[in-house]
């Protein structure tokens, strides 16, 4: 009989215990009120004075989470004073962040994508910014169907594909507490603004589609810098396609491996790969980061020449070659 009474407390206790932690996740990760709001939390407030101000001004709905997560991740005496600003609701996990970091909630703030970067590390710089969190914004980058209803453009990406290529690289000023979805629509507008009425007709004139123009474009980001040796790269690589041979990028096999090298050995470049273009003819199946401007011009207007190879040399420099033979000597000389 004892041991019954002591078998069904523990498992009230273990029920009672998942069902709090269900709560607990539920608390902290859900926003509360309806944004707009502002406090002043003064120095030397303790935990749960700030807990009652910020429950009384509508920012956090359940005191006791908010303590809790405080205390799970040693956060209580790192919260700044000063004067907040909240444009819409908040969970206790950002919200966190925002105290800790002491800047005001709803201030705006630059951020920089640079040319060339993917979705990964886009997400990577954000968090590292404490902007967003990683994983969510990946989330988002793989939710298309929720911006192509605002975003004609994006009707060009396959089903099976996300947003990788549209992401606009450019300096952006966001509000720190921004939603992530809010930060990739902000890239979306610029996309669509800087991909002139111009360029769109003629990709539709050469019977391509813009996703096959980024796709392309996203691998002349990574080849090459400036916008005079990209536009002759587009050439080499668009020939290529026109003649049945393989692209033979050396920034796919990095995409694939997720690291760069100055020089690929040949084992790397048998990696078995959809994005291998040593192996497999033709674009790789999607953008491999988000180009720019420069880069998707050069996609739509290459330059062709009688060069057939080219390499980066370590600083960067590009170096054009005619014959196999040259190129082999400019490998050697280059990319030891």
């Amino acid at each position: 009989m004892i041991k019954k009474i002591i078998l069904k407390t523990l498992i009230a206790i273990i029920l009672i215990s998942i069902i709090s932690v269900f709560y607990f996740l539920n608390a902290i990760s859900k926003p509360c009120g309806e944004g707009s709001k502002s406090l002043l939390i003064k120095p030397g407030l303790g935990v749960n004075e700030i807990s009652i101000k910020l429950n009384e001004a509508g920012v956090v709905c359940d005191k006791l989470s908010f303590e809790t997560y405080l205390w799970l991740f040693k956060n209580e005496g790192k919260i700044k004073a000063g004067e907040y600003f909240f444009s819409k609701p908040i969970n206790i996990k950002e919200l966190t962040k925002v105290l800790i970091k002491g800047q005001k909630s709803g201030e705006e703030v630059e951020i920089k994508l640079i040319e060339g970067w993917n979705a990964v590390e886009m997400a990577e710089y954000l968090e590292k910014e404490n902007i967003a969190e990683k994983k969510f914004f990946l989330e988002a980058v793989e939710d298309v169907k929720s911006f192509k209803e605002d975003f004609q453009f994006l009707s060009s990406i396959p089903s099976d594909k996300n947003l990788e290529g549209f992401l606009f690289p450019d300096t952006y000023r966001i509000y720190n507490n921004s939603e992530v979805e809010d930060i990739i629509r902000k890239m979306l507008k610029n996309f669509d603004k800087k991909l002139t009425q111009e360029l769109r007709d003629e990709i539709q004139k050469q019977e391509k589609d813009l996703y096959e123009i980024l796709t392309m474009a996203s691998v002349i980001q990574k080849e090459v810098r400036s916008t005079k040796d990209m536009k002759v790269v587009s050439g080499i690589f668009w020939d290529r396609i026109k003649y049945g041979q393989p692209l033979e990028s050396c920034a796919t096999i990095g995409y694939i491996l997720g690291e760069s090298k100055i020089r690929y050995s040949f084992e790397d470049t048998k990696i078995d790969s959809p994005y291998n273009t040593y192996t497999n003819k033709g674009l790789p199946p999607g953008p491999i980061a988000n180009p720019g401007l420069q880069a998707i011009e050069a996609a739509v207007y290459p330059e062709f020449t009688d060069y057939v190879y080219f390499l980066s040399k370590p600083n960067g420099e590009t170096v054009f070659s005619i014959t196999y033979e040259e190129h082999l000597s400019n490998s050697n000389k280059y990319l030891k």
